[in-house]
């Protein structure tokens, strides 16, 4: 695949931040977007926006990332409605996390239900059809999953797994036409963190972090590699290393 020009593309984590300025970036450039998140009237907006403006085509796929019967179905659909598929973004994240000690069973589960879990049962489900293909996989990572972070461990250790897999999966199927590329940010100005505090699109005033929109750019480019992989891109904003180094 060498162009998004009527591309089948899968979205997760799409009705909101980084998920839905992706969907906005690959429609724009010609991509048929599918949507994937547990709120369905965000993704039916969202849905409405992207056939208006871009003249895309569509889908709308209502469920939670940690059944796996929700990436089964998704990419069935997807197959279905579009005749194939041709890029998957693995989006769905949640959580900042807290001291180890104070963290709860349930909000450690479902971190590491969603963000390790999910990713798992969306690429065993997709990677059949981008060997088709020859497509590729793009998975958000973080910051987080490169540095120790003291703040927030757990969540810090899922996005270390998301990379360590991304980039071990990739070495399994580079060589049958898959790409996997793995995207790095720092804060960037959403609903994440929501879940145990403040949002990030609240605790941050614009410009002063990264926004949806640059992490979408840098998704799109990865996805739109012509027979080649960015393996993985990191988009910090500009003081965090000396930040980290405090």
């Amino acid at each position: 695949m060498t162009t998004l020009d009527d591309a089948a593309v899968l979205v997760t984590g799409a009705s909101s931040g980084i998920g839905e300025a992706t969907a906005h970036a690959l429609a724009e450039r010609g991509a048929n977007v599918a949507l994937l998140a547990r709120r369905e009237a965000e993704l039916e907006s969202i849905a409405d926006q992207l056939e208006e403006t871009y003249d895309a085509r569509t889908l709308v796929v209502p469920g939670d990332i940690r059944d796996p019967a929700t990436s089964a179905a998704a990419i069935e659909g997807v197959d279905e409605e579009f005749g194939g598929l041709d890029v998957v973004v693995s989006n769905a994240g949640i959580g900042r996390g807290g001291d180890v000690e104070t963290m709860t069973d349930e909000a450690y589960t479902a971190m590491q239900e969603t963000n390790v879990d999910g990713t798992f049962f969306l690429t065993r489900e997709a990677i059949p059809h981008l060997k088709t293909s020859e497509g590729s996989l793009v998975v958000v990572g973080s910051f987080a999953g490169k540095f120790p972070r003291p703040f927030n461990p757990v969540y810090a250790a899922t996005k270390w797994w998301v990379r360590g897999f991304a980039h071990s999966v990739a070495a399994q199927v580079g060589d049958e036409g898959v790409a996997v590329s793995v995207i790095n940010p720092s804060e960037v100005r959403t609903e994440f963190g929501s879940e145990d505090g403040e949002p990030f699109e609240e605790r941050f005033e614009p410009g002063s972090v990264t926004e949806p929109e640059e992490i979408a750019d840098a998704i799109a480019f990865a996805a739109s590699r012509p027979g080649s992989t960015a393996q993985e891109i990191d988009l910090y904003r500009r003081d965090k290393y000396a930040d980290t180094l405090r």
